[in-house]
């Protein structure tokens, strides 16, 4: 059984390119923290549609919400991460979960050297693409630019090779 816990950024980029379904269909169990869910519903209105989808998957119980526990350690974290950042990685650990679906390379980083799978929104459509959920990466890449998702062009040329592209 393979549980995540997600950030905001991935959940907003595969909601802008229609794919939010990608995360419970490609893993068991998709949690995120209350300050992930708070900074999509209640945070910029940009991400308006987002949060409407979001609302919606957890509703449909398809994301579940929870709690962190030890907000001391969450405190001392921040400052370098945002705070759903850091509760997507002490959250994670306080659920004996080893996978993180985070995008921010500082936090990747933490995440990583705390000894965590991670992965991102590239990675999902990889993943996707390998388990044929998808056909394609090429458009939903060119829809994440399209969308302001800042991606380098190495990154991309990097992934379209990665998925035979």
């Amino acid at each position: 059984m393979i549980r995540v816990v997600c950030n905001s950024s991935p959940i907003i980029g595969l909601s802008k390119i229609g794919k939010l379904n990608l995360l419970w269909t490609l893993f068991d169990e998709v949690l995120i923290s209350e300050a992930v869910f708070e900074e999509i519903v209640h945070g910029n209105v940009v991400q308006y549609a987002s949060a409407l989808e979001l609302e919606k998957a957890v509703l449909e119980q398809k994301i579940s919400v929870f709690r962190v526990e030890n907000q001391s350690m969450v405190e001392q974290l921040q400052g370098r991460l945002h705070r759903g950042e850091v509760e997507v990685i002490v959250g994670a650990k306080e659920l004996g979960i080893r996978t993180v679906v985070i995008d921010d390379r500082s936090a990747r980083n933490l995440a990583e050297a705390l000894l965590f799978t991670t992965i991102g929104v590239i990675g999902i459509l990889l993943l996707a693409r390998r388990t044929e959920k998808i056909t394609k990466v090429r458009p939903y890449l060119d829809d994440l630019v399209q969308s302001g998702y800042r991606i380098s062009k190495k990154l991309y040329d990097g992934t379209l090779e990665r998925a035979g592209e």
